[in-house]
């Protein structure tokens, strides 16, 4: 058994998928329009699924805002330098929540920036955990 991805709901699914190549180098590994149920997939990562675990992106046609809830916390993604990552997040214009540095109670270095859609990404420096 293994995870294959976590799905999370877009208001554009252009602006994500740019927002993740973007901020993250992540690629397009396949998309899917789905014209009779409104919506369309996009599935993104750093490899193939049969490999790696990756992130959907749902796409819901008719929906414009989403209530994120308060059960789903963040997605973490491994960065060498989580200082650098901060700052070159925002100079390209991405919005930075929480800058890098230890985690409360603990050496961890981590920061929080935010998607466009207002999900959470926690920035994880290699080697600290």
């Amino acid at each position: 058994m293994r995870i294959l991805h976590t799905m999370i709901r877009v208001k554009s699914l252009e602006d994500s998928i740019k927002f993740y190549e973007n901020f993250f180098s992540m690629r397009v590994l396949r998309k899917q329009d789905f014209p009779e149920g409104k919506f369309s997939l996009a599935f993104i990562g750093y490899g193939e699924e049969d490999e790696n675990t990756v992130i959907e992106l749902t796409y819901n046609w008719d929906t414009t805002e989403y209530d994120h809830g308060n059960a789903f916390g963040h997605i973490a993604i491994e960065v060498e330098d989580a200082y650098k990552t901060c700052d070159d997040i925002r100079k390209k214009g991405g919005k930075v929540i929480r800058e890098a540095g230890p985690m409360m109670h603990g050496t961890t270095i981590i920061a929080f920036i935010e998607d466009p859609n207002g999900y959470k990404i926690e920035l994880i420096q290699k080697g600290t955990f």
